[in-house]
């Protein structure tokens, strides 16, 4: 609710800015403003249609950044090409709506795409305009990679999870973390890992896994993996919330 406040008073702020330049522009009979003038007014625009827009997200973490997780499915070099597509697509949604965006952690797929990628989303309502993308992903196609072209079903399964504010919303008791280290997989040449850079923390008591290698160190590697157990760990509670309302709504309406 801050932030759609601030956010308000501040379109309502460039509104009454550029209402007083269009006012002067008209007074002075200065046309060269015009094309700035339109400019402007097409962003305020399309600014007040992205804040009317969150008004409609209502959930508790819908306002936060998001943490995406692609996971190839069966089907080989099929589903990994799909994973790969489906990565780039988020890429540039972000890119498109001025969010940061940061692959925090790929494993390429044997012959092409990918088979898991994690990025990390920043920027307002992010987790409220992606979550919807929650679920298994299906792509029916004519296979680039079949000889016969015959015609092939790729699933990918992608998670959102709304970025958890450490030690804030989620505490972990750091007894309760196996960290394993192993070699990071993927393509050799000049700069394959050499060390067991990557890591996999195992949070004990829910079983949860959250593994990271892409990043350029052993500590980097950790810090991401925490961010993803953290996110995953929020995602759980949250459901748990959601499933527990869900079961009073039913009983209020029994009773």
């Amino acid at each position: 609710m801050e932030v759609n406040i601030s956010s308000g008073s501040e379109l309502e702020k460039k509104v009454a800015d550029l209402q007083e330049m269009t006012v002067l522009a008209i007074g002075e009979e200065d046309y060269s403003l015009k094309e700035e003038i339109q400019l402007e007014l097409k962003k305020l625009s399309s600014r007040f249609e992205q804040l009317e827009s969150q008004q409609l997200f209502t959930g508790d973490y819908d306002s936060r950044n998001a943490m995406l997780a692609l996971h190839a499915g069966a089907g080989g070099t099929e589903s990994q090409d799909w994973a790969n597509m489906l990565l780039r697509m988020y890429l540039r949604w972000a890119e498109r709506h001025d969010y940061k965006a940061e692959v925090l952690d790929v494993s390429p797929g044997e012959e092409a795409g990918i088979k898991s990628a994690i990025v990390e989303i920043k920027g307002d309502y992010v987790h409220g305009y992606l979550k919807g993308e929650h679920g298994v992903h299906r792509l029916v196609r004519l296979s680039p990679f079949d000889a016969d072209h015959a015609r092939h079903t790729s699933f990918v399964l992608v998670e959102v999870l709304p970025e958890a504010e450490e030690t804030v919303d989620v505490k972990i008791n750091p007894e309760d973390l196996r960290i394993d280290t192993f070699r990071s997989s993927g393509p050799g040449g000049q700069h394959m890992q050499k060390t067991s850079s990557a890591v996999r923390i195992t949070h004990l008591p829910t079983g949860l896994v959250a593994t990271c290698q892409g990043q350029r160190s052993q500590h980097q590697n950790k810090e991401a993996a925490l961010k993803i157990l953290y996110s995953r760990l929020l995602e759980l509670d949250r459901k748990k919330k959601e499933e527990e309302r869900a079961k009073l709504k039913g009983e209020r309406i029994e009773a």
